[in-house]
């Protein structure tokens, strides 16, 4: 029998500081109507001033080592996926190395916007199948909160801060990841994008005073868009795997909106009531959102052992992927 990667274990965490809809109308001109109707968000988590990536990914993280049942030397690998890193260099996956003592791993960063945790397990899967690595530590982690433009009302309401983490090893039977598939199309990249900051627009005080380093979106174009490919993504992972739509168990797709949720649900058949769905509480969190529902999903019994489980990501790039689990 060939080798198969599986899912050992899985952790999140989000900041304690709850930021309600209600108080967002006190800083800009929205509703709790508005964003609700439109987005399915009522609340989300922002960190503190002081805190940085590294710190809550390092909370999720010894969460999913602890369900894993492995030590953090154990580990041969970890990828991290942010677009809010500590730092714009080292990688912070470096930095969450040293915090947990994970001496014996290799550790990078990977920037795929919200498709980061599902890129970077796709990216274990294959080190593991091809026996390289025998424990990946993929984390998916935003402080999104501190990119925002707080008087941008389009933007400022749709995303939150939190870190979602799976242990990827070695399984021993033909459960675990069945299939999966990642692609990305760079003709689109100022629909969502940040343009301050990096080499192509350095920070100076023109491009501060223009307010360049914060999220710019083009929301009703990224919606048609994410629709699409989540749909393309998802089909690619149930045609190589032998399954289709009526053959999930559950759906967790990126949390962005409910309504590009409900949308790909429907285009791929899942029923409606197999989509786990948790952006009212959490909001978008970009790489951590597939992390976080899959977290609780296992903690509240949604996911169970032999059910069929469908990862489904789009985010900036514009990049998509999906991954398609046997739960064991």
């Amino acid at each position: 029998m060939s080798r198969r990667a599986k899912i050992l274990g899985t952790g999140l965490y989000v900041p304690p500081d709850v930021i309600t809809n209600f108080d967002l109308e006190k800083m800009v001109d929205t509703s709790d109507e508005w964003i609700v109707g439109r987005t399915g968000i009522r609340e989300r988590r922002f960190v503190n001033g002081e805190t940085a990536a590294s710190d809550i990914a390092l909370e999720a993280s010894r969460m999913a080592l602890k369900a894993a049942d492995t030590d953090p030397e154990e580990l041969d690998l970890i990828i991290l996926g942010t677009v809010t890193p500590d730092y714009v260099f080292p990688a912070t996956a470096c930095v969450l190395q040293d915090l947990l003592g994970a001496h014996n791993a290799a550790a990078f960063d990977l920037s795929a916007g919200c498709s980061g945790l599902l890129y970077g397990i796709n990216v274990a899967t294959q080190f593991v199948e091809t026996g390289k690595c025998k424990k990946v530590l993929c984390v998916g982690v935003e402080t999104l909160s501190k990119i925002l433009d707080m008087t941008d009302r389009n933007t400022c309401v749709l995303f939150g801060d939190g870190a979602g983490v799976a242990v990827v090893g070695e399984s021993p039977d033909d459960a675990g990841i069945l299939s999966t598939y990642m692609k990305a199309d760079g003709n689109l990249v100022k629909m969502l994008y940040l343009p301050g900051g990096g080499s192509r627009n350095p920070a100076t005080h023109e491009t501060i005073d223009a307010r360049m380093h914060y999220i710019k979106m083009e929301g009703r174009e990224v919606f048609k868009i994410a629709v699409r490919m989540m749909v393309e993504a998802s089909n690619k992972v149930l045609d190589e795997a032998g399954y289709s739509g009526k053959d999930v168990d559950v759906l967790i797709p990126h949390q962005a909106n409910v309504r590009i949720m409900e949308a790909v649900a429907k285009r791929i058949g899942v029923p409606r009531e197999k989509v786990y769905v948790n952006v009212d509480k959490y909001g978008n969190t970009s790489a951590a959102t597939i992390g976080l529902a899959m977290g609780e999903a296992v903690r509240d019994g949604t996911i169970k052992p032999g059910h069929l489980v469908l990862l489904v990501a789009f985010g900036a790039g514009f990049t998509w992927a999906g991954t398609l689990i046997r739960w064991s």
